[in-house]
């Protein structure tokens, strides 16, 4: 799907919430439609892919980071409206929860940086990111002790 043409349906991509204990990995996106802000390792689900597989292997390709994913969690919808209106583009997200395993994070060519960041220091007035990004981050600390 380009983000010129108007889409014939959502695309489903998976979102890698990796967790290294009260630190967060955030990516800052190099291409649009959240360029230069900073968010999730993640990307399209790939035809035969499951969710988890997916932010696993987008979380590798753009950190270098290993993971265990452990479950996913409330999807979001990202829905960019052109100048009439219209969706010029439409992602139903879906955050998935994953423990990190190895690897210090080295931003690919999708992403211009690659960092940890204390979770209950997130402020999107110090740091511009993409939407809910602390929302869910929060929502992911909550959920990492089910699983120690």
């Amino acid at each position: 799907m380009s983000l010129r043409t108007p889409p014939e349906r959502p695309v489903v991509a998976a979102l890698a919430v990796t967790l290294r204990g009260p630190a967060v990995l955030l990516v800052q996106r190099r291409n649009p439609p959240d360029a230069g802000l900073w968010g999730f390792a993640g990307g399209k689900v790939e035809l035969g892919e499951t969710v988890a597989e997916a932010a696993v292997r987008e979380l590798r390709e753009e950190t270098g980071v290993a993971a265990q994913a452990l479950e996913g969690f409330g999807p979001l919808d990202i829905i960019g409206p052109d100048a009439g209106g219209r969706p010029r583009h439409h992602f139903v997200l879906i955050p998935v929860l994953c423990r990190w395993l190895a690897g210090e994070p080295q931003a690919d060519e999708d992403a211009l940086d690659a960092r940890w960041f204390e979770v209950a220091t997130l402020d999107p007035a110090r740091l511009p990111m993409s939407k809910d990004v602390v929302r869910v981050a929060q929502a992911a600390v909550l959920r990492i002790p089910h699983f120690d």
